[in-house]
């Protein structure tokens, strides 16, 4: 494996060039040199090295420049860039900031509807996105929350198999809101042994004015 080359250290307060030396720049007078397969061929004089380099048609690296002597690797530079450029483009993809989305849904939304809904929630999920369930309650849908609060626990439970209740069911004035994220794979087969207990049968008659945790135990939130 290539070992990745250090970037130059500050001199006199200033940061030196960040350039690798390779190949006839390095003019220090011997090196340590390593092999391609990273066996310690031990020091040399910068010349030798180069040329055993070049009879391998490979590039001499220089990796560390401030050991005493530097140390060098003999290795094919080109294909080295090559596949750190791909580690690096894969890494930046991989940290792509999590998004949250959100889906709507209301007291009377229908079967087929809440089915679809369902469908893009998980969809949104296996990307790697955390997804906001939300239920606004209007006019005469006020004197009957046990519906909208019956329709998101559902919604939970049709989720559960791919999901975590990152925040638990909470009615804000007329909103009434929960967050599922991807379930984490981490000790799943642990957790797939022991049945899950019902969550308790949510309360009615929630004051439309403060926040409450709704039909999840504390542990779920």
């Amino acid at each position: 494996m290539a070992l990745p080359p250090k970037p130059r250290q500050e001199q006199n307060g200033r940061k030196a060039a960040s350039f690798i030396r390779t190949n006839y720049k390095i003019r220090v007078p011997e090196v340590r040199v390593v092999d391609p397969t990273g066996k310690m061929l031990g020091t040399m004089p910068t010349r030798k090295a180069q040329s055993l380099a070049e009879s391998m048609e490979l590039d001499l690296v220089e990796i560390n420049p401030t050991a005493q002597p530097p140390l060098c690797k003999i290795m094919d530079y080109g294909k080295f860039r090559y596949e750190e450029s791909i580690r690096q483009k894969q890494a930046r993809k991989n940290a792509k900031a999590t998004q949250v989305k959100e889906i709507k849904f209301h007291s009377g939304t229908d079967v087929g509807d809440l089915n679809r809904k369902v469908k893009e929630i998980l969809g949104f999920i296996e990307q790697g996105n955390k997804v906001k369930i939300s239920l606004k309650f209007r006019g005469r849908e006020n004197a009957h929350r046990e519906l909208g609060i019956e329709m998101i626990e559902n919604v939970i439970s049709l989720c559960a198999e791919k999901t975590t209740v990152e925040q638990a069911p909470k009615l804000v004035g007329r909103d009434l809101s929960a967050l599922l994220a991807p379930k984490s794979t981490k000790g799943g087969a642990r957790k797939a042994e022991q049945p899950q207990q019902p969550a308790p049968k949510p309360t009615p008659g929630l004051s439309p004015t403060q926040p409450h945790t709704l039909g999840l135990s504390p542990t779920q939130g």
